[in-house]
């Protein structure tokens, strides 16, 4: 988590630092960071790419991004040139050693115009298959020598499944040690999400319901409103399921059943994590169909508009069998959450972009009051809104003013933007501080991604030997195939409607 304190001098060497993400999340993140003075002014950012671009012509394509990304409106002149005073740029061969020798002499000369050691973070914002041959070559040019001073923050994806991870964790671990490895998952530098833990345990009144005893299920959603846009050749490979499941969707599950921690310090977040990750029953792949759901979008209309199903987008095949759409659920061995379903879903073009976590709460073990007092009873609800439109609500039972007894749900709401002035820090704002800092509390561990793979594996393995035949099953703009209904049908519940603001309550979504 974020420390009251700026980082140390640093270099931050971006790798593919001329690819979508720099443009759109990186330099924008740094430019906040640097407004806000949570970096020194000794710092410098060396951006690595194979494009022939002048220092000016890069400044000014990165300044065009910061622009249209910044979460404080237009950026003066004045900040922006302050800003890219620390912005340097190399061309080359992300697997020519010339490329290191060139970094290594950019960093000596920083320490000693400095007059002080400098750490170096080494930002792989590249493809999979450049993690290894970039990772030999900073060992191949010493870097590895500096275990205190030298980190590596590599983008997911990180590996295609459990074989794929490990070999991958073998390859990084066997230049760099694991507390110098920096996986990054960018959903959990949301405010949001990191305010679980502040929720659960700095609070009495939620950790001891927090439990089989009290809560009846937990439901998952990220949901899309969008279709792939122009990520298709990526979207092709992946699919939903390791796009999403096993990174985002896991990481908020374990943040969720995780048990208290003993400190906020970093490995035992993540120990916490990993123990719940371990704890789910795993599901061989015969029953997955029993357990999991998938789906592709059609066409359909959404806003007022026609929109293409997955098949008819740019750089996907005509007979994908790609799911854009996954729903299951799990459940976890222990004593905490033994018996009640974590359920899941997340997909492409539904009604809306919203991600929230609900937890649901049995009903009280005895009704006391009339039958015409309850007729609009509702079961207690928690809900834990990521984006947008972050906050946290709480459903409960009051009674309604009047001569007769008659219960009705209310909510109580806590919203950040009413609640916290000013501005809130990006994910990669977050992120990128905490890797500076040295601080792996927000990162994954390699244990926690090879056990996240376990749990992916066999639905991976089902779905590619047994290719679907009902593709494109949903029609976009709705809320998934009807067989993700039918999962919490089948169990007695319903999926709770996500709504934003300015929605009113959708009862008939929900089981009475």
């Amino acid at each position: 988590m974020t420390k009251h304190h700026v980082p140390d001098p640093t270099v931050l060497i971006i790798f593919g630092a001329g690819g979508d993400l720099t443009w759109r999340k990186l330099i924008p993140a740094l430019y906040h960071l640097q407004r806000d003075e949570w970096l020194d002014e000794r710092f410098a950012v060396l951006c690595i790419d194979r494009k022939p671009l002048t220092i000016e012509e890069y400044h000014d394509a990165i300044f065009k991004g910061a622009q249209k990304s910044s979460r404080s409106g237009p950026i003066t002149q004045e900040n922006w040139e302050r800003f890219a005073a620390h912005i340097f740029r190399r061309q080359g061969d992300l697997t020519a050693p010339q490329v290191y020798q060139e970094i290594k002499q950019f960093c000596d000369e920083k320490a000693g115009e400095w007059k002080t050691k400098v750490q170096r973070v080494f930002y792989l914002a590249v493809a999979p298959t450049l993690i290894q041959p970039i990772c030999d070559q900073l060992a191949a040019a010493g870097f590895q020598n500096d275990r205190e001073g030298t980190r590596i923050v590599i983008e997911k994806p990180f590996g295609r499944d459990l074989e794929s991870a490990r070999a991958l964790n073998r390859m990084v671990t066997r230049d760099f040690e694991e507390s110098q490895v920096y996986r990054i998952d960018h959903y959990l530098g949301k405010e949001t999400v990191q305010n679980i833990l502040a929720f659960r345990f700095a609070n009495s009144l939620f950790e001891p319901v927090w439990n089989r005893r009290y809560i009846d299920h937990v439901q998952l959603t990220v949901g899309e409103d969008i279709g792939v846009e122009h990520r298709g050749g990526y979207y092709e490979q992946a699919g939903a399921l390791r796009d999403m499941l096993q990174n985002h969707l896991l990481q908020l599950l374990g943040l969720v059943a995780m048990e208290p921690l003993l400190s906020f310090d970093a490995d035992e977040i993540r120990n916490k994590k990993v123990d719940a990750l371990k704890a789910i029953r795993p599901v061989t792949a015969d029953e997955v169909d029993k357990y999991f759901i998938r789906g592709q979008y059609g066409s359909g209309w959404f806003r007022g508009e026609k929109v293409p199903g997955y098949r008819a987008e740019a750089n996907v095949s005509p007979q994908s069998n790609i799911e854009t759409f996954v729903a299951g659920k799990f459940f976890l061995d222990n004593w905490r959450w033994q018996d009640v379903p974590f359920y899941f879903r997340t997909g492409k073009r539904l009604p809306a972009r919203v991600s929230e976590v609900v937890l649901r709460f049995r009903p009280v073990p005895h009704l006391s009051f009339p039958a015409t007092a309850v007729r609009d009873l509702r079961p207690n609800l928690l809900t834990i809104r990521i984006q947008p439109d972050e906050g946290i609500t709480l459903r409960f039972q009051a009674k309604q003013p009047g001569q007769m007894l008659r219960l009705k749900p209310v909510e109580m709401h806590f919203d950040y933007s009413e609640a916290f002035s000013g501005e809130q820090p990006e994910a990669y704002e977050t992120l990128l501080l905490d890797a500076m800092q040295g601080d792996a509390g927000l990162f994954m561990r390699a244990d926690q991604v090879e056990t996240a793979w376990k749990l992916v594996d066999p639905i991976l393995e089902n779905w590619e030997s047994a290719p679907p035949d009902d593709f494109p099953n949903y029609a976009a703009g709705t809320w998934g195939p009807e067989a993700a209904t039918m999962l919490l049908a089948n169990d007695g519940r319903h999926w709770t409607e996500p709504r934003t603001r300015d929605d009113t309550p959708t009862p008939k979504t929900e089981s009475p």
